[in-house]
């Protein structure tokens, strides 16, 4: 019998089929919570040293979901902010998390990316253990745990707001669940943003979302709310068309998750930009 180790041993007793379960019960120190909780909080150095304050962490701002003819589309601005300063230009704020759902994420960058990397391993685990993947509801909820557990760093101002979205086959339809810090959730029929730029690009969005959207224009106004957000907030950032750096437009429906080409994304920006210029 090849040599098993204790990780490995108790991961073939444990028969629950959620990873983050697993790694709450047996390896808890490996979870993204307990991680950032040891760099905000060290322990006291045995010479009676108080723990060196941690610099500002980069946070992610601005991100969208609206439900259009064909399913749902998720998008989000790059831009990270540090402080009063730019912290990146190119950070990616949407993640495909299975075949049939994606997520966005708004807050400490960190953490935002961390849990949605562990989200994405919770639902490939489950599926190789059930046979079947989750419902849409299914991973909403598990997506809220994971937002709960985060609460104690929430106190500290390590917050992670996520917006996820699915294709409910059984619906035949796009759904929209937004939370909240204390891990609760809600389903939005129509559209949400959050983030920093949230309340501009929902204005935005209130005026020209419709349910009866074709793909090519759902594109177009997921780009004037973002345009229209980083016009009001400096956290959001437009399209940068010289850097040749565009928001990250994910479209969900019957066929699965889809990223819009960079190359519609410049043609769409560049006749926004004209239109806004003639106007």
């Amino acid at each position: 019998m090849p040599f098993e180790t204790p990780f490995q041993a108790s991961f073939s007793l444990d028969s629950h089929s959620s990873f983050y379960h697993y790694l709450s019960v047996h390896k808890p120190e490996l979870l993204p919570m307990a991680k950032w909780h040891n760099l905000i909080n060290p322990s006291i150095s045995p010479g009676g040293s108080m723990p060196t304050q941690v610099p500002p962490l980069p946070h992610g701002t601005t991100v969208l979901a609206f439900t259009y003819q064909q399913g749902v589309l998720i998008a989000g601005d790059r831009r990270a902010t540090e402080g009063f300063q730019i912290a990146s230009t190119r950070m990616e704020k949407v993640f495909q998390t299975d075949e049939f759902s994606a997520m966005a994420i708004a807050g400490a960058a960190g953490p935002c990316m961390e849990m949605a990397k562990l989200f994405r391993i919770e639902l490939e685990h489950y599926e190789k253990l059930d046979g079947q993947p989750l419902t849409c509801e299914g991973k909403a909820n598990h997506l809220g745990q994971m937002v709960k557990a985060n609460f104690p760093l929430v106190l500290q101002g390590l917050v992670v707001i996520p917006l996820f979205v699915g294709y409910d086959q059984k619906r035949e339809s796009g759904r929209i669940f937004k939370y909240d810090i204390t891990g609760g959730r809600y389903e939005e029929t129509d559209f949400h943003a959050v983030g920093s730029g949230g309340k501009d690009a929902r204005n935005s969005l209130k005026e020209h979302c419709k349910k009866s959207l074709p793909e090519q224009e759902a594109v177009r106004v997921a780009l004037r709310a973002l345009v229209n957000a980083a016009e009001e907030d400096v956290g959001t950032g437009g399209p940068d068309v010289f850097r040749r750096i565009y928001p990250t437009i994910k479209l969900v429906d019957h066929q699965g998750v889809r990223d819009v080409e960079e190359s519609t994304l410049a043609s769409l920006c560049e006749a926004l930009i004209t239109r806004r210029q003639d106007e």
